[in-house]
């Protein structure tokens, strides 16, 4: 299957693509995003990678053909919100790879137990090649050429974009802030739906925190839109709610009922993991 089939994308406008996998037919189907800058263009989240991203953006039309950094092309990076495997899959598949500090060893390793490479063959409704099965998918190792810190910013030329240090989710779980264009980019910190905090490295105290410094963003009035990494886009009432609920409901039984839902999770990825490196 070409890459230009597996993908579908739309416009949001003002440089921002909305990019999906077509025949990943599954709750954790993530939503990629392509922003477009003036001096360099950036990949936030891959998806699984089970065909080229960057082919597919050349084929679409939305970035120019060419050598990256050559004429008629502005560098490309990719940035992972986290290492997840359904976030992570595509990062091996571009030149430029940012991802924050306390993922990068997970990333190098090739780890799917922190990436919680979590696949069946059922929610891919066309293989991506004659013959593939999810038993075969691994997040392959990847050698960030960028390590991300909280207040780091990435630079697209006419466009700063903010990186927020937000665990919760993973323990490298990061937000990416347009504060001028008051759009957040939030991976897995806040989409609208249940925000998971059971899997492998996730951390309720720390989620509180990161929900937290979402409620001030809304507060000062640093958000219009947010882009999560799931589901659809929303605006800032939702975020707040989504922020405040989780803030409200982390408390006692819900730390006791994550905990052993967490253990159960991370016994049955470990097997999971072990058959796919025997």
């Amino acid at each position: 299957m070409a890459a230009l089939d597996w993908y579908a994308h739309k416009a949001l406008g003002d440089g921002v693509f909305w990019i999906q996998e077509r025949f990943y037919e599954s709750g954790n189907r993530a939503n990629i995003w392509l922003v477009r800058g003036s001096h360099q263009d950036l990949v936030i989240d891959t998806g699984l990678g089970l065909r080229s991203l960057p082919d597919y953006l050349c084929a679409a039309g939305l970035l120019p053909h060419g050598k990256e950094g050559g004429n008629g092309r502005r560098p490309l990076m990719a940035v992972a919100t986290h290492v997840h495997f359904d976030h992570a899959g595509g990062l091996h598949q571009f030149e430029q790879v940012a991802v924050h500090r306390d993922e990068a060893d997970a990333l190098i390793r090739g780890d799917n137990f922190e990436t919680v490479t979590w696949l069946s063959d059922s929610e891919v409704v066309k293989p991506p090649a004659p013959g593939w099965s999810a038993s075969q998918f691994k997040v392959q190792a990847v050698t960030p050429t960028h390590i991300l810190e909280d207040g780091d910013i990435i630079s697209l030329g006419d466009r700063q974009l903010t990186v927020m240090h937000m665990p919760g989710h993973s323990r490298g779980s990061i937000c990416l802030h347009d504060r001028d264009r008051k759009i957040l980019f939030s991976g897995d910190v806040a989409y609208d739906g249940s925000m998971i905090d059971w899997l492998p490295y996730s951390n309720i105290p720390e989620y509180v925190r990161s929900c937290e410094r979402l409620q001030v963003l809304v507060d000062r009035g640093l958000v219009d839109k947010v882009l999560p990494g799931h589901f659809n886009t929303f605006g800032a009432e939702r975020l707040y709610r989504l922020a405040s609920n989780y803030i409200s409901n982390a408390g006692v039984c819900h730390k006791v009922s994550t905990y052993a839902v967490r253990s159960f999770a991370g016994l049955a990825l470990r097997v999971t993991n072990s058959r796919r490196t025997t």
